[in-house]
């Protein structure tokens, strides 16, 4: 196997979670099955690299360790307020995904860069930290809990992005949901990633106006190449 650094960066716009995860699915099995093929044949061969950008409908997803004890919401008032409920393979908790979010899902071989699934996480949290500190935000990621805090170990700490993935021959999949312009409302229905009493924050509230959700997607895709290139 070669070793292949290039990645492919799709912009799907608008979609539901489940026509997202399909896409999802279809990329990692293509990627899954030239490995298998050309390993079992003993021949050379690159693999892909996929970095999906997103936003999706109203949807809670929780996680295969994750407790429905942490959704607030009866099934009438996910009906009323129009909230899908989706159970997934990824690692974590219940979390919040819908409009003014972007959604990041790398569909990356990481036998292309590095085979550490600690790092990849550590990796995807530089990667957000460095995307807003461009916009003038001060984040960092925690020793305790994945994902991207602002004044972490404060009183004031919050939380702006959430971190899940699954790997599988050392293919990834999920990854990353960045709150720019989120009505952060809807996360008073779950307790996110299970961690009570830790408020959620967005791109918008911290700097007091909306963003381009393009400006933000393409900032976040050049720091993807930037770290993964130079692995």
């Amino acid at each position: 196997m070669k070793n292949n650094k290039e990645i492919q960066i799709k912009k799907l716009g608008f979609k539901d979670y489940n026509e997202t995860l399909e896409i999802q699915n279809y990329y990692h099995n293509e990627i899954c099955n030239i490995k298998l093929n050309n390993r079992k044949n003993n021949t050379s061969f690159l693999t892909p690299n996929y970095l999906l950008f997103v936003e999706h409908n109203h949807v809670y997803t929780i996680g295969k360790s994750g407790n429905l004890n942490n959704l607030l919401l009866n099934e009438n008032l996910l009906k009323e307020k129009g909230i899908e409920l989706i159970k997934i393979g990824r690692g974590g908790d219940i979390t919040y995904h819908g409009p003014g979010q972007i959604v990041c899902y790398p569909i990356f071989d990481l036998e292309n860069f590095f085979t550490d699934i600690h790092k990849y996480l550590r990796t995807l949290e530089f990667i957000v930290v460095k995307t807003l500190k461009k916009y003038g935000i001060n984040s960092e990621g925690s020793k305790d809990h994945t994902g991207v805090w602002i004044d972490k170990g404060t009183t004031q700490e919050r939380k702006i992005c959430a971190l899940g993935i699954k790997a599988s021959r050392w293919v990834t999949k999920h990854g990353l949901a960045l709150n720019v312009n989120t009505d952060l409302s809807y996360f008073d229905g779950i307790i996110p990633c299970g961690l009570k009493g830790k408020p959620v924050t967005s791109m918008s509230k911290e700097i007091g106006k909306e963003l381009d959700i393009i400006g933000v997607i393409q900032e976040l895709a050049k720091q993807f190449e930037k770290e993964f290139k130079n692995q």
